[in-house]
């Protein structure tokens, strides 16, 4: 199966149902732009649930939100170190080593104190999460609210 494909089915399809079933090109943008950002969260196993409670306050399509949310976890994996190191930056904090070795050493030392050392680092990265996710909503927004309803103009005409 292409990747192509795989998009087609997983992702476009679904999308275009959604609005062929009402949902306005605005809704649908924000909902994939926030599940977007809210999906590469730092913080392992709080994506769905945080979601599922932004969807229902903002009245946005679940999903829609849960979809992206759920095609980007192996994106919230690759950019947890990469969040860290800004986050790291952004407040002058030392490098936290990332190696096998560093982890099993920590590991060592007790898991009440891995704990700890761990929880510093899911702050750094979640501090730099919380400042480019804005951003990410967005630009994201801006791109795809356009074309969504470029796609439903497009549909809508007759041929």
């Amino acid at each position: 199966m292409s990747e192509r494909n795989f998009l087609q089915r997983r992702l476009i399809d679904p999308l275009l149902a959604l609005m062929r079933q009402g949902v306005t090109p605005e809704k649908l943008a924000l909902s994939l732009s926030l599940g977007a950002a809210i999906g590469v969260i730092p913080i392992l196993g709080v994506s769905t649930a945080l979601c599922a409670a932004v969807a229902i306050s903002l009245r946005l399509n679940m999903p829609a939100i849960q979809l992206i949310n759920y095609l980007l976890a192996p994106l919230q994996l690759v950019l947890i170190i990469p969040l860290l190191r800004i986050g790291e930056h952004l407040v002058g904090a030392p490098r936290f080593p990332v190696t096998l070795e560093s982890a099993l050493k920590l590991f060592s030392q007790g898991a009440l104190h891995a704990l700890q050392i761990l929880a510093t680092a899911i702050v750094h990265a979640t501090l730099a999460w919380l400042v480019l996710a804005p951003l990410v909503v967005l630009v994201l927004y801006r791109t795809i609210e356009p074309a969504l309803r470029h796609q439903r103009l497009t549909k809508a005409a007759p041929r």
